[in-house]
């Protein structure tokens, strides 16, 4: 399998100055051609580093993709480094790339100084590849077996993003004519309700019993819950799409998307087009389950609305939860969260409703402690409610209060939580 590895210069990376995120583009490029990416590194602006750097990535990887110290002032090291590590003997004129160079400057009413016709020189044992949206042309340095014990190549490409995403097709094209690729393939579930450590442990058999050259891999999120991203580096996709299969018998309706997907994208997929609709009623979350929810394109043809019923006198007011309730169950609780949804659904008249009640932070009562959240979901088979306690700080705690919300909806909705 052809290997790679993604390299940035730049001080400015190492200090947190900016953020990369030229790499994760490439990486993904490189990953639909079937080359996997074993490393990411930075780089400072050291010429000694860049090179021995380099050097290391080269004999230990098929392709290197470098980004940035391409500019035209004095601090830009990379390409005299790169003249240096590619043994060339002199420099030469990309003539394409100065007349690109004279056509960008002459657009923004600036006249060619030296500098940018210095950024037109490439070392002469460079390929040159056109920079069509910036002055700086990408340097491809192709190495026989001789130098590294096996064929290499190095790619220097700006470190400005929109110059690097516009050249990498031209990269990826060149990487296409100098090496044989073979195919990799993934397949991405999504699911919920398990962590991380609990979804290992469940498919901690299956997982053994895996072919070789597949691999799983655990992507936990708060907000979407657990990725397994299923990998195959032989090009079969046949016995990829088995064992997909064998995960989602082994873990039923935890499941809910076959493709990389969130919750609220999933709810929109239940409802659209059914005539069905749904609305909101949000103590602790404070909003956050209308925000997901109103994230995915065309959500106005099933979402009616919410209320953000943050205090007992709205609870009680707007969505008719009884007084008594509260002070004999507790505002945090089921009896609370199921009136929540039966009541904003009663108020919008919207065929499901979802509720949520909790403590987000330091904060708690006799009935339950902090981190705790009751939620409710209420439709036309009833009233469900669940509850869920996490160990976060604040913010965490709301995101993944929102979250169960929307799994317990799912569920309902699919005809699982009854």
């Amino acid at each position: 399998m052809t290997k790679a590895s993604i390299c940035t210069i730049g001080d400015e990376i190492l200090i947190g100055q900016i953020v990369d995120t030229n790499s994760s583009h490439i990486a993904s490029a490189l990953d639909s051609l079937g080359i996997k990416v074993t490393r990411m590194l930075s780089i400072a602006d050291d010429s000694d580093a860049i090179i021995s750097g380099l050097t290391a990535q080269l004999a230990d990887c098929d392709i290197v993709i470098c980004t940035g110290g391409l500019g035209p002032t004095k601090d830009d090291i990379t390409k005299p480094s790169l003249f240096s590590l590619s043994g060339s003997t002199g420099w030469v004129e990309f003539e394409a790339q100065t007349e690109v160079n004279r056509e960008i400057l002459h657009s923004r009413g600036l006249d060619t100084l030296e500098s940018n016709r210095h950024q037109s020189l490439v070392p002469n044992r460079c390929d040159p590849i056109l920079n069509r949206r910036g002055t700086a042309p990408i340097m491809a340095f192709h190495f026989d077996g001789s130098r590294f014990g096996h064929k290499a190549a190095l790619y220097s490409m700006p470190g400005v993003p929109f110059e690097t995403l516009a050249a990498l097709p031209d990269v990826l094209e060149d990487i296409h004519e100098h090496f044989s690729l073979s195919e990799i393939h993934h397949h991405t579930l999504m699911t919920y309700g398990l962590a991380e450590s609990a979804l290992a442990e469940k498919l901690a058999e299956w997982e053994d019993a895996l072919p070789k050259g597949i691999h799983l891999a655990y992507l936990p999120n708060p907000l979407t819950g657990v990725r397994l991203r299923l990998s195959s580096f032989t090009g079969d996709s046949e016995k990829l799409e088995a064992e997909a299969e064998k995960l989602k018998t082994i873990l039923g309706n935890l499941v809910y998307s076959d493709c990389d997907d969130t919750l609220e994208s999933a709810i929109g997929k239940l409802l659209r087009g059914s005539g069905r609709t749904l609305s909101a009623a949000e103590s602790c979350t404070g909003g956050e389950i209308s925000h997901l929810i109103t994230t995915i394109p065309g959500a106005s043809e099933y979402y009616l609305g919410s209320v953000t019923s943050y205090s007992a006198e709205v609870k009680c007011k707007v969505l008719g939860v009884k007084r008594e309730c509260i002070d004999t169950e507790g505002i945090v609780s089921s009896a609370v969260a199921a009136a929540m949804a039966e009541g904003v659904r009663r108020l919008t008249g919207s065929t499901y409703s979802v509720a949520t009640t909790g403590w987000a932070d330091a904060y708690g009562d006799e009935h339950e402690p902090a981190g705790t959240v009751w939620i409710g979901v209420s439709g036309p088979e009833g009233t469900v409610t669940e509850r869920r306690q996490y160990r976060n700080d604040r913010k965490r705690n709301i995101q993944r209060f929102a979250a169960s919300a929307l799994d317990l909806l799912r569920r309902y909705i699919e005809g699982n939580a009854r």
